[in-house]
């Protein structure tokens, strides 16, 4: 099964796949740990009376950047809910193109502004003189700003890699899986 990272040029796809492999493991990291605190806030609140000191403010960073690097993975393998009913009347192969172009184009287009918007609120944020902070660990509100500003940065770059890929089949080029289909057969 061929990967859209495949499809770039190598000095693209490459850092991308790395990027990959850093978004899986935060994934399962996050969720490990948040499974494993809830079920500790059970046991300890519950089980023993006590309490866990402020782990909703570190928990909810953690979530945070847990759920824009699954918001990733869905990205690089175009899972992201489309109810787009045009992909099931559009017949013509010109206009369905037509269609996935504008589509993908709106993608990019959407994505790239929340990563502005995201620096907006970044430079609204580094105009205090001190970080707005959670109350009792004083953890900064930017640094999950900053993560969910990456986050959708990598959303737009591999919105645009299906864009780049979709032109390039439109304008038929070959791609790296019709050669490797080649040699397959």
């Amino acid at each position: 099964m061929s990967r859209i990272t495949d499809e770039l040029p190598r000095f693209v796809g490459v850092p991308m796949n790395g990027m990959l492999i850093v978004m899986k493991a935060i994934v399962t990291f996050s969720g490990f740990l948040m499974a494993l605190t809830f079920g500790l806030v059970v046991v300890i609140r519950y089980g023993f009376g006590g309490d866990l000191f402020a782990y909703e403010e570190w928990l909810l960073g953690i979530s945070i950047v847990g759920f824009f690097a699954g918001a990733v993975l869905a990205s690089e393998r175009k899972l992201h809910i489309n109810a787009d009913i045009l992909g099931i009347v559009i017949q013509n192969p010109r206009l369905i193109w037509w269609r996935g172009f504008v589509v993908l184009l709106i993608e990019v287009l959407v994505t790239l502004f929340v990563v502005y918007a995201c620096y907006m609120s970044l430079l609204d944020d580094f105009s205090f003189p001190r970080l707005r902070a959670t109350p009792v660990l004083r953890i900064p509100f930017v640094s999950w700003r900053i993560a969910i500003m990456v986050a959708f940065a990598f959303m737009s770059m591999f919105s645009a890699a299906y864009l780049y890929v979709h032109i390039r089949k439109g304008l038929g080029l070959p791609l790296n899986s019709d050669s490797a289909e080649g040699a397959v057969k």
